[in-house]
């Protein structure tokens, strides 16, 4: 309360002290929301050049709270993802710039300006700093940050399915959404911190009030289309883009030798040797394409020939299943390596990772019954 001085006769003297209890502030954020500071005064005077009782008072207000979320894309790239994939995270920093712990409620917006929406539903998982920055399966599944001390951050990773329709190119903007809360543990045992805060309300338009903890929103605009500056909200944009593996197969076959010609010009005649390649080719700027696997059933009349001793000498010497050939033009080449079978009468080869660019092969013969 603030104390009226009385009139004084001329010969009274007056001294004034302000005694009050400068607080220490932090060194980035300030004094924290909520601290009661008290100044108190007091006035010393003679009357008559006798000295009376000193009159005091004491000035109390608590300090409010300024509010600043931040929220940031974690790097400067998109997010590669292939068609169908799960489980797929876009990953972002939330930082608490605020005078105060607060809690952070999240949400998040697709845009119909880009290329696709996930398929499903967005979830959020906090980051357990094991593999900073990369979603694992430590991280955490919430709906909310719980109780984000200020002046610090955490990693949020924005979790969702992509559609099986989506080409080698295509976009997806993630806008994570988060709005400044009261941390809702305040004043709770240990048992009940985990409970989520209600929204800050905006208090700059409403008078002064030294007994409360009013709000003053300080946050800057973020992208998303409903975010404004000093809104209680803040917002950042990251992109999932699609790099899908372009696989083309195609299959040749080429009469190697027959009992009538040899190797001169040879006809599928009954006893003919015939070369199959199949080719998988993967073409540029896509992704690799990994776990590549081939089946081939040999068709009625035809055998499979895997030894040299029961064919011509003149044959070239690559008999059985042979993969990680290439293509040269209209040549199929084998190098002789890689893992190929044959049972039952399937042939099967494991090509194993088909970079983008990059064509692969598994060859195998037959003799014509």
């Amino acid at each position: 309360m603030t104390s009226i001085l009385k009139l004084l006769v001329a010969t009274s003297t007056i001294s004034v002290a302000a005694l009050g209890a400068n607080p220490a502030f932090a060194a980035d954020l300030g004094t924290d929301a909520g601290t009661s500071i008290t100044n108190n005064v007091s006035v010393a005077y003679n009357v008559g050049g006798t000295a009376q009782t000193a009159e005091t008072d004491s000035d109390v207000f608590v300090v409010d709270r300024q509010v600043n979320l931040v929220i940031t894309k974690s790097d400067s790239v998109n997010t590669k993802v292939a068609p169908n994939a799960t489980q797929q995270a876009v990953t972002y920093v939330v930082s608490n710039q605020t005078n105060d712990t607060i809690d952070v409620l999240l949400t998040s917006e697709q845009l119909g300006t880009d290329d696709f929406d996930v398929a499903g539903t967005i979830t959020y998982y906090l980051d357990d700093g094991t593999t900073a920055g990369v979603f694992d399966a430590g991280d955490t599944l919430i709906t909310y940050i719980d109780n984000l001390a200020e002046d610090t951050s955490v990693t949020v990773h924005a979790v969702a399915n992509i559609p099986t329709s989506v080409v080698t190119g295509d976009l997806a903007d993630i806008i994570l959404i988060g709005q400044a809360a009261g941390h809702g543990g305040s004043g709770l045992p240990a048992t009940g911190l985990n409970i989520q805060g209600s929204a800050f309300t905006d208090d700059s338009g409403d008078a002064d009030d030294p007994t409360l903890v009013q709000n003053v929103f300080t946050d800057a605009a973020g992208s998303g289309t409903s975010d404004g500056a000093a809104d209680g909200y803040h917002s950042a944009t990251d992109i999932y883009e699609v790099s899908a593996a372009d696989i083309t197969v195609s299959k040749t076959s080429k009469i190697l030798w027959d009992p009538i010609n040899g190797t001169v010009k040879p006809k599928a005649i009954p006893g003919a040797i015939v070369e199959y390649c199949i080719a998988v080719a993967n073409a540029s700027g896509g992704a690799d394409a990994t776990g590549v696997a081939i089946s081939d059933t040999i068709p009625a009349d035809l055998t499979y020939y895997n030894t040299l001793a029961t064919g011509p000498a003149t044959v070239p010497a690559v008999i059985g299943v042979v993969t990680e050939g290439t293509v040269t033009g209209s040549t199929c080449n084998a190098d002789g390596s890689g893992t190929g079978a044959q049972s039952g009468g399937v042939v099967t080869g494991d090509l194993g990772t088909v970079t983008s660019g990059a064509t692969e092969t598994l060859i195998f013969r037959v003799i014509v019954d």
